[in-house]
């Protein structure tokens, strides 16, 4: 990875599957908590995360995963990235106020012409498989990932109070999503399949993540 301005590569909400080589940035607490050594093992003890944040703590202190809320900023200088890739987070934003903040941000840090690829989840797949296959509304409505139960009791509290809110806020399919970044002034939006890309040599960028649920669009900063 590059220091040079418009050359850094970076990858916002990586969670557990941060991109080798690359900046990788999350705003879990957990990646403030994995810097103090046993704390999660303590917490998990306790009933207040799960064996899987304990796992995503030691891939934070393994991989250098940084903290950040790309919705304020995302801590790198003006036109200093030619690619911010985000895969299965845009959903989790509010669609009234956090996306348009994290697309200004993207446009921001990225140099003209650099490259914003996202996945989501397709809610035409989920929408194709309900009304052609299934016909269950109620797994329909679970596969949208929007609702889940209140927190009942202290160890579920905390974990709701350590996690935040991970509930899905809005759904796209590739239509909408292109018509959200034009919106956004962004130029050259596309659909490509899984393991397609316009990113010149992508390295080890992850071009088939959760391929079985998503859509991939790119574009480009004018």
């Amino acid at each position: 990875m590059s220091d040079s301005p418009g050359k850094l590569r970076i990858n916002i909400g990586c969670g557990a599957t941060p991109t080798p080589g690359w900046l990788n940035f999350d705003n879990s607490l957990t990646v403030r908590l994995a810097k103090c050594p046993g704390l999660m093992e303590a917490l998990h003890a306790a009933g207040a995360v799960t064996s899987g944040q304990v796992h995503s703590a030691a891939v934070v202190r393994a991989h250098g995963i940084r903290w950040a809320n790309a919705v304020r900023r995302i801590p790198v200088p003006d036109a200093s990235a030619e690619v911010v890739y985000s895969s299965h987070m845009l959903e989790d934003l509010d669609p009234e106020h956090e996306v348009t903040r994290f697309l200004a941000e993207v446009r921001r840090v990225l140099a003209p012409n650099g490259i914003l690829r996202l996945a989501v989840p397709d809610l035409w797949r989920r929408a194709h498989r309900y009304i052609m296959e299934s016909r269950d509304a109620d797994e329909f409505v679970r596969s949208l990932h929007m609702t889940r139960g209140t927190p009942r009791g202290l160890c579920a509290l905390a974990r709701y109070l350590l996690v935040g809110f991970r509930n899905d806020r809005w759904a796209y399919d590739a239509a909408s999503l292109i018509r959200l970044l034009e919106a956004h002034r962004f130029c050259d939006a596309r659909e490509l399949l899984p393991g397609e890309t316009t990113i010149p040599d992508p390295g080890p960028l992850n071009l088939r993540e959760r391929e079985e649920e998503s859509i991939y669009v790119e574009a480009r900063r004018a």
